[in-house]
């Protein structure tokens, strides 16, 4: 810390936060414990099954269930981990300005990181910054930095703009009390309709109508700006410069040491970084951006907390770096701790959460169980580093927060701002363009030892996972108020394309020698490893969830019996591993302030995912592997439709595009509801009940979690509707698969 940390004597008096284990971690072990027994005993029937067959087709069913349940078997499992030792924090700011001045607060800098204008629009991420910008937070103290990897001008344009408004803007919300400080946000809410505030607003609207007409037209004209240095900023688009292949631009377009807002007083910096592109050059996607914003930083201001957030990730708490501060502060855990993950939350989410947008498991309840152990994995925005954590695994010779090191760059004199030098002037943007350059990180170690780590798709989850098997630990920080707000997708293909790149990105940190049950196991520690392969594992997933939304419904079709009738004293069995796993989940769901509709909604998604992004994704995984096909990163859209939009609130499922994803989902639905019908049918004619009532129940249960699909493409006929070819396709399909399975269970 840049004035001295708090003693131990301070912290008696004040303490900054507070721990305590969650009394249902008890219960989580004796369940665990009985229902590892029951997976044993589930095993051991399928074996006997497997030692009665007499013909190849009952074999090879009963053989494909055996694997699928153990691939179900082997990640239940992995939630082991997570529910051993949940935990419960809450840090209290209150006391920190009874500890600390101001003036001896550290120095923070803000990482926000864009792709794309048109999917991701411009607007949008000034509100971010904006936001951040107006944090309760001494305003010299903060550094902004937005990192464009689309290499737009689209984007510096609406940032010179937002400058301009950030000298009216946070004045007002400081002068008013304001606690909604994204702008947008503020407007749309009921206290921005209750207050006057119309002149700020009209600065606003104007602002945002000139962004909106430079998007229109694709293109900023020199006439539409207002400085020589703007202008010089805006002539580096020529004509050959692409976002794939471009010189680095930084632009500082507000100095704290010499500019000041409307009322005098000094603001943020605010710092606009696209790093330099070739077409020959490595581009490591977000972790290659975010490690160029670790450099140009570390030149320019060099703060010992970094937040980072993407770029629709607006603040919705003025005081969520002093709750972060309640943890990097405290001297017995500043040593090792890397960082304070805060959960991701949305803004917008309907009633039902009708694409569990929230994924509370992976947000919230499965970090609440590592926070037990040694501490969440990073999730990518609303993470408060210790930027110690960038350069090496922990010290023991570091007993306080204290300022890192200068960046080790030859040449270089002047450790940024910290020391006097001006952010602008021509020998630290100098030093800056050079080490935001293409092949800065050559024969270094940054991306592997040093930064955010490469290697994976999801350079967030791996970086976490790493920093943790070096030594780190982390804090989760949950408080009531969400610290930080998102947008969601509400179309169902983006939701699904999302969490297909996450599920290739996880696979390939699974199954490299970084694996959690190998590598994690060991440099952290088996309860760790597990919870970290839980998510690297999801692709897993599609082997259980396919073989469970075909198999038993074509052996219904057949007349097969897979599962014990209800008069076996088997089939309790099969209850209870079913009520076990459902229970708990919802028990799990409902102590994380859910209810039950967001809960079916969960595990609705959970059953799609399973069969489209889990299933895409390990196929996709495969490929590249074998040297198929190669993986690209895929920006999800931020621009809402406005019929999407009103589906979305009414809780209607968004198909509309002939996605390949559906054609599974249809297939599933189709098969699933043929079965139920003739297997009721046939079980209240001829059949005897009892002995096909467990794959009945199965295909039921699936018929009613897939409504929507069937309103889609028998009820809709609305843009959002399932497309017709989609349909037509998958019903083909599913009659392929029927006949298959028809001469197979005669064989």
């Amino acid at each position: 810390m840049e004035g001295g940390s708090p003693t131990q004597r301070d912290l008696k008096a004040h303490p900054l936060h507070s721990f305590q284990v969650e009394p249902r971690a008890y219960f989580n072990r004796v369940h665990s414990l009985v229902y590892i027994c029951a997976i044993l005993g589930l095993f051991y029937h399928r074996l006997l099954q497997l030692f009665h067959c007499t013909t190849f087709s009952s074999f090879s069913v009963f053989l494909t269930m055996l694997l699928s349940e153990a691939v179900l078997a082997f990640m239940w499992l992995t939630t082991f981990g997570c529910r051993w030792r949940p935990s419960r924090r809450q840090a209290f700011p209150e006391n920190l300005s009874k500890l600390i001045k101001d003036e001896d607060l550290p120095s923070l800098d803000v990482f926000i990181c864009t792709a794309d204008p048109y999917k991701e629009p411009p607007i949008n991420v000034v509100n971010t910054a904006l936001s951040v910008m107006a944090f309760d937070y001494p305003t010299e103290k903060i550094s902004v930095y937005v990192s464009d990897d689309g290499g737009s001008e689209l984007t510096l344009f609406a940032f010179m703009e937002g400058a301009k408004f950030a000298r009216h803007w946070l004045p007002f919300c400081r002068e008013n009390g304001i606690e909604e400080r994204c702008p947008e946000a503020y407007f749309r809410s009921t206290e921005g309709s209750r207050r006057r505030g119309d002149k700020i607003k009209a600065l606003y609207e104007d602002m945002k109508d000139k962004v909106e007409k430079v998007m229109e037209t694709g293109k900023v004209s020199l006439d539409q700006v207002t400085s020589d240095e703007e202008r010089e900023a805006i002539k580096k688009w020529t004509d050959g410069f692409t976002r794939k292949n471009h010189p680095t631009v930084i632009q500082v377009l507000v100095e704290s040491s010499k500019d000041v807002d409307v009322s005098g007083h000094k603001l943020p910096n605010l710092i606009y970084v696209s790093r330099e592109k070739r077409t020959t050059s490595p581009h490591h996607f977000k972790a290659g951006a975010l490690n160029v914003l670790v450099r140009v930083s570390g030149v320019m201001s060099n703060a010992p907390v970094v937040l980072t957030l993407d770029c629709d990730m607006y603040s919705n708490d003025p005081q969520a770096p002093h709750r972060a501060l309640c943890y990097l502060l405290d001297p017995q855990k500043a040593s090792k701790l890397a960082f304070v993950q805060f959960p991701q939350r949305y803004q917008g989410i309907n009633r039902y959460d009708t694409y569990a947008s929230e994924l509370k498991r992976s947000f919230i309840i499965h970090p609440m169980g590592m926070d037990g152990l040694k501490g969440p994995g990073y999730v990518g925005t609303g993470c408060f580093f210790n930027r110690h954590s960038f350069y090496g695994g922990p010290s023991s010779s570091s007993s306080s927060f204290s300022p890192p090191p200068p960046l080790d760059v030859p040449d270089y004199k002047c450790n940024g701002t910290m020391n006097g030098c001006m952010i602008r002037s021509d020998s630290v943007l100098k030093v800056a363009h050079k080490v935001a350059g293409c092949n800065f990180e050559h024969g270094t170690s940054w991306g592997s030892k040093m930064g955010f780590r490469y290697g994976s798709l999801v350079e967030d989850y791996f970086t976490g996972y790493r920093l943790h098997c070096e030594g780190w630990e982390s804090v989760f920080c949950h408080p009531e108020k969400a610290a930080f707000l998102g947008d969601i997708p509400i179309c169902l293909d983006d939701a699904l394309s999302q969490n297909k790149r996450w599920c290739v990105g996880l696979l390939e940190v699974g199954f490299s020698k970084y694996s959690p049950l190998t590598f994690g196991t060991t440099r952290i520690s088996l309860l760790m490893g597990l919870c970290f392969a839980y998510l690297a594992f999801w692709g897993l997933w599609s082997i259980p969830m396919a073989a469970y939304g075909f198999l038993p419904q074509l052996a219904l079709l057949n007349q097969f019996q897979l599962f014990p009738k209800v008069s076996d004293p088997w089939f309790y069995l099969y209850v209870y591993l079913f009520i076990g796993a459902y229970g708990q989940d919802i028990f799990d769901f409902l102590v994380a302030g859910g209810s039950i509709q967001w809960w079916w909604s969960d595990q609705r998604m959970w059953m799609i995912r399973g069969i489209t992004s889990y299933l895409f994704g390990l196929i996709e995984f495969t490929l590249n592997q074998i040297g198929f096909s190669a993986t690209g990163f895929n920006v999800t859209s931020k621009v809402i439709d406005d019929e999407q939009d009103k589906h979305y609130k009414q809780g209607i499922f968004e198909f509309g595009v002939p996605s390949p994803f559906f054609v599974p989902l249809v297939m599933v639905a189709t098969i699933n509801l043929i079965a139920f019908v003739v297997g009721l049918a046939g079980a209240l004619m001829h059949w005897n009940i009892e002995d096909m009532f467990v794959q009945l129940f199965i295909s039921g249960f699936v018929v009613v979690n897939s409504w929507p699909i069937y309103e889609a493409m028998v009820l809709r006929k609305d843009k959002g509707s399932m497309p017709i070819e989609t349909t037509i396709k998958s019903a083909f399909l599913a009659g392929l698969l029927y006949l298959l399975a028809y001469f197979t269970f005669r064989i």
